[in-house]
Parts: C-alpha cells; structure tokens; sequence
C-alpha cells in the first residue's frame, strides 16, 4: 500500500466536515419529539406499531425547526461542495465511485472501540 494520498487536502476537511455536520444532525433529531407537528399518540392494537405504545408529540417548537432546516441545508451545501470539486475531474469516470466511497471511509470518524492496527 502506498503512502501517498489520492485525495487534495481541502476535499478530505470538507468531507470531515461534511462527515460531522451528519452526526450532529442526527444527534439534534435524536433529541426532538417524534413528529415536527403535534400529533395525539396511541396505544399498540390501535393502530399498528412495532414500538408499542407511542406517546402524544408536542411537535418541534420554530426554533426547532429553524435549526433542523439550518442544519440540512449546511449538509446539502456541504455534499455539492464535495461532488463538485475539481478533484472528481481528474479521476476516470469508471473510477469515480469507488474513489468517492474511499474518500468516505478514509475520513470517517473512527467509532469507539474500532482498533487499527500499525504497520
């Protein structure tokens, strides 16, 4: 395996940015009610739900919504950033997306508890 790098500098900070504005979306929803509108919950029987009983969302507040919405938009601003960068014109268009899932991989966050070995 070679040491050197196929991708530029800038495309591998925008992936890693691209790669943490995800998990911290993901984070914020995770956090919110269940619905963006208020919506009366129900007991498991009267309507199907693999949950069980699922309980009333009071709906996301605007400020709620404004963020989510904030958020989205850095991720989609961000994805156009990465897949139009002019590195991608410089690999072989068979070859553009194994390129693009290696530059995913190569600048994942690493999960609590992956070990790496050194070579």
């Amino acid at each position: 395996m070679t040491d050197v790098n196929p991708f530029p500098d800038d495309l591998l900070r925008l992936q890693e940015r691209l790669h943490r504005a995800h998990a911290e979306h993901r984070t914020y929803l995770i956090g919110l009610p269940w619905s963006v509108e208020p919506v009366k919950g129900w007991v498991r029987g009267e309507r199907f739900s693999h949950r069980g009983d699922v309980p009333d969302s009071p709906g996301w507040s605007v400020e709620q919504k404004e963020t989510a919405a904030r958020m989205r938009a850095e991720i989609r601003e961000l994805s156009i950033a990465v897949v139009d960068h002019p590195h991608w014109a410089t690999v072989a268009r068979d070859a553009v997306v194994g390129a693009r899932m290696q530059l995913k991989k190569q600048t994942r966050p690493m999960e609590p508890g992956d070990v790496t070995e050194a070579a």
